[in-house]
């Protein structure tokens, strides 16, 4: 085994999230299609957060489907890191459309 090279994740996946509601999982793989999911991001500017524990959990959940309250602060400081490496804020949500 090469200590130079980090192994490749066994799963990744990809969230969506647009300010409404729970963020969603728009991407999920093993092996492979991890591989091609990381690559993805990184061909696009995403940053990318490595949680094999979340990571795991996250694969667990239905294509597009929000993710499950018991996740949501593990998601929400994975955002965090996402916006404040990118520079970006998050979207902004209009409170007085949700009264």
């Amino acid at each position: 085994m090469n200590g130079d090279q980090p192994k490749p994740p066994e799963t990744a996946v990809a969230l969506r999230y647009n300010g409404l509601g729970a963020p969603r999982l728009s991407a999920k793989g093993r092996g492979e299609v991890a591989r091609k999911i990381l690559s993805l991001a990184e061909e696009n500017g995403i940053p990318v957060h490595e949680d094999g524990d979340l990571a795991y959990l996250l694969s667990t959940i239905d294509l597009d489907k929000e993710i499950p309250r018991n996740l949501y602060l593990a998601v929400a400081e994975v955002l965090a890191f996402a916006y404040a490496l990118s520079g970006k804020a998050p979207p902004e949500k209009d409170v007085t459309k949700a009264i």
